[in-house]
């Protein structure tokens, strides 16, 4: 029976995703256990270690399927290490095969192997779906490359931009964590074979060769020497899905904040059905967006404990790597799920142009400030420029005015200016810089221009 939200029935798809789930199944946890442990025999047996016909059974049963799990989880509340998965594995060996289990090796070995394996399996979900996630982007940086729209600093109106240059700054930012990603994997990827003080003295005779063979097979790279108690590793890998997350999660909160009734430019995907509150139906809510902001402000928690459990003794220090075997696998599923939501978001993001448009001259002419100034600037002097344009734009904010009547009413601008000049210079659609291009330089630099 579940007892966590992430294998919940009820609010597991909240939380976690189906194939996040399978990876950190019970199953597939034991089963890459055995896969490290098949590895090690199959090396040690053409290396001439143990007997190849041991080594052949040891591969040929090294099926999780075949074991008792239930009873590798009683066999855990008297041990920690890798023994409770050996005590059922050795009753399915015949031909005396289990003498020669988990030969030469220790027990931490077989866990780091095996949450590598997990990993990996993981982080090419989470990847992908970053992928995905950025394509989607994409695809809106494109379609709205001209669609303007306020850009706003400090929560308040600053200058026009475009709708497309907000999402190539997503889109870039998911490009770079996606980057982050693909470059930790030499360093994650990495198999444990090293023996109880990592100095491989059980394997004195051909170690190194039963430690490169053994992580040919699993598809891993040989460590140069133990990592036993050297946790960058994994403190990295849930670094990185902290960025990530600060990242998915800074982008939903951003269509979040503009899908407030006063401003609606944006709004998350809704169809028929979809319900938002239990007593106002009118209710409309970013409630995906929400569940996304949660998961990843959870995912981000996660990062200071793993690092934190770097801080380890001597050789061997099991009280980290629990840390690790509880954190990790939540920061995971967690990721996935912001993910896995955040992809059906940004591909069907509803856009409203319209408001967009609106919203522009909410301000009454204010926000086109600076364009008033720069213009203003080759003819008076730009702090004599900036001085004239603040005096009139605190003028019509409390008098609740417009920026025409105000600068109208300067001397200095009617001198200087036309009504034809002032009306260029309120227009926002005249003043959106180089956004465009912008857009165009990240949909280029991502080949989807």
């Amino acid at each position: 029976m579940a007892s966590t939200v992430i294998d919940s029935e009820v609010w597991g798809c909240l939380f976690s995703t189906d194939k996040m789930r399978e990876v950190f199944s019970d199953k597939n946890l034991v089963q890459k256990f055995l896969d490290t442990e098949a590895a090690l025999a199959k090396a040690q047996g053409e290396l001439g270690v143990i007997p190849k016909e041991k080594a052949d059974e040891i591969c040929a049963k090294a099926n999780a399927d075949l074991l008792d799990i239930p009873q590798i989880g009683e066999n855990y509340k008297s041990s920690i290490t890798i023994v409770p998965v050996l005590k059922e594995f050795k009753k399915v060996l015949n031909d005396n095969a289990s003498e020669f289990v988990h030969w030469g090796a220790t027990s931490q070995d077989i866990v780091d192997t095996g949450m590598v394996l997990i990993e990996r399996e993981a982080y090419k979900i989470i990847l992908q779906q970053m992928k995905n996630c950025q394509k989607f982007v994409l695809q809106q940086v494109k379609k709205h490359r001209d669609t303007i729209m306020c850009g706003r600093t400090h929560v308040i109106h600053a200058l026009p931009i475009t709708f497309g240059y907000k999402a190539a700054v997503w889109a870039d930012e998911l490009g770079r964590d996606i980057q982050r990603l693909e470059e930790i994997k030499d360093r994650l990827f990495v198999g444990e074979l090293a023996g109880a003080v990592g100095t491989l003295a059980s394997h004195q005779v051909k170690g190194l060769e039963v430690q490169a063979r053994t992580m040919e097979i699993l598809e891993l790279n040989i460590p140069t020497i133990t990592w036993h108690v050297a946790r960058d590793n994994q403190a990295e890998f849930a670094s990185v899905l902290a960025i990530c997350a600060g990242t998915i999660g800074r982008i939903a909160h951003e269509i979040l904040s503009l899908q407030r009734t006063e401003i609606a430019e944006l709004e998350e995907p809704f169809f028929m059905g979809k319900v938002g509150s239990s007593t106002m139906p009118h209710k409309r809510n970013p409630q995906v967006l929400e569940n996304v902001i949660a998961c990843c402000r959870s995912v981000r928690s996660i990062a200071p404990s793993i690092v934190e459990s770097m801080i380890s003794e001597n050789e061997r220090d099991w009280g980290c790597f629990l840390t690790e075997w509880e954190a990790i696998p939540r920061a995971c599923h967690l990721m996935s799920a912001a993910l896995e939501k955040s992809e059906d978001i940004l591909e069907n993001l509803i856009v409203y142009p319209k408001h967009m448009e609106a919203n522009l001259f909410k301000l009454r002419g204010l926000m086109m400030s600076e364009c008033i100034m720069m213009h203003m600037a080759p003819k008076i002097g730009r702090m004599s420029a900036h001085d004239i344009v603040y005096k009139a734009c605190m003028k019509a904010y409390e008098e609740e005015d417009t920026m025409e009547n105000a600068l109208k009413h300067n001397p200095t601008v009617r001198e200087e200016f036309t009504d034809e000049e002032i009306t260029y210079m309120l227009d926002p659609h005249n003043y959106i810089g180089l956004a465009p291009q912008f857009a165009d330089r990240v949909l280029e630099k991502y080949g989807a221009k």
